[in-house]
């Protein structure tokens, strides 16, 4: 398998806990990684820091230009380079036409904000917020997701759309879903995001259950996966995440230490219990469905990233963005450790030290 690594730059620590954008970019270059995803929160936060401006302050457009390309300087300082920009929240499905009419004069910027960076991809996530602000049918997602991609595609050079379905997403939560979506609003640039843990989290896991998983989770699963070999071209998959997630020891209901009852429980699970694959307490078949996606799908010579949340990214302690490179780096070597190992050997426990890529090897411990 001979894609690319990359890593959220959100995933190293959260910029508010203290964990800089060059130092998460340092620690992505030791481990290895060939690229980031700039995640917004850190686009602000250096906008913020290069003006000036009170962390309360909301950046000017070009303050936000400005913060786009001299991360992209940083980056390309690094050997590293920025695979995307995400995520352009809440867009697809607004019965609020104004604001909808906001929002694509936010994508204007996004698209400026892609050209500073030196990107072509943009990730749009389904949208979480409640029925009654949204509206209903594949079309109408649809037809805003192609007033986005038509946008894009005006641009010189023009910008692609990777729309990702949400395990918690108000209507588009499957990968299905999304790829009707796509389907229906039939742009070229517009293309799917196919990530293990939103998949999985959907139709395999529930972390509200005793059991933590939904019933028939394996057959579902398998069902799931044999329509994605038969539905889905390889081109039409602009971007791959792996991730893995935590069995909990009891359900994610109210008394819970994660309960949110503002949050549907996947939601919350997501931000503070996603792990890296093959670690300790992960439980999903990421194995299962990285074989669909690498072997009979035939995704190959791109870009996987590693999307993390978890509550240890919002620790201020400073040793945490080389922890997660870290940990992020050995799962991806299991990985492929375990995609080419007999199917019945059990899953590599052990992992060898990781060779880095950017500079001299270093000797890292198992998990």
């Amino acid at each position: 398998m001979d894609c690319k690594l990359s890593i959220s730059s959100m995933s190293l620590g959260r910029c508010w806990a203290g964990h800089d954008f060059e130092h998460k970019l340092d620690m992505a270059r030791k481990y290895g990684y060939q690229g980031i995803e700039v995640f917004y929160e850190d686009l602000v936060d250096v906008a913020k820091r290069l003006s000036g401006q009170p962390s309360d302050a909301v950046p000017s457009s070009q303050s936000q230009i400005s913060a786009a390309s001299w991360m992209r300087d940083q980056c390309h300082s690094r050997g590293l380079a920025i695979i995307s920009l995400q995520p352009f929240m809440h867009y697809d499905g607004l019965k609020d036409r104004s604001a909808h009419a906001k929002r694509l004069q936010e994508w204007e910027l996004w698209l400026d904000m892609a050209h500073a960076m030196g990107t072509d991809l943009v990730l749009v996530p389904s949208s979480f917020l409640p029925k009654e602000q949204l509206l209903g049918s594949v079309e109408d997602r649809a037809a805003d997701l192609a007033e986005l991609a038509d946008m894009a595609a005006a641009v010189s050079p023009p910008v692609r759309i990777c729309y990702e379905a949400l395990c918690w997403g108000t209507y588009t939560h499957t990968w299905e879903a999304s790829w009707e979506v796509i389907k229906a609003a039939n742009r070229p640039n517009l293309g799917l995001c196919l990530d293990s843990f939103n998949i999985a989290g959907n139709i395999y896991a529930d972390p509200a259950s005793p059991t933590g998983k939904t019933e028939n989770a394996d057959e579902v699963v398998a069902s799931s996966m044999a329509r994605l070999r038969a539905m889905v071209p390889r081109e039409r998959v602009f971007l791959v995440q792996l991730v893995d997630a935590e069995r909990l020891d009891r359900p994610l209901v109210a008394g819970h230490p994660f309960y949110d009852a503002s949050q549907p429980a996947r939601m919350s699970w997501s931000r503070n219990c996603r792990l890296f694959y093959g670690e300790e307490k992960a439980y999903l078949p990421v194995l299962q469905i990285s074989k669909t996606i690498f072997g009979s799908l035939g995704y190959s010579n791109d870009w996987v990233s590693l999307e993390l949340f978890n509550r240890r990214m919002s620790d201020t302690d400073p040793t945490v963005p080389e922890e997660l490179a870290r940990r992020g780096a050995q799962s991806w070597q299991r990985l492929q450790q375990d995609l080419v190992a007999p199917v019945a050997a059990p899953v590599t426990s052990k992992v060898p030290a990781v060779k880095l890529v950017n500079e001299a090897p270093l000797i890292v411990a198992s998990l």
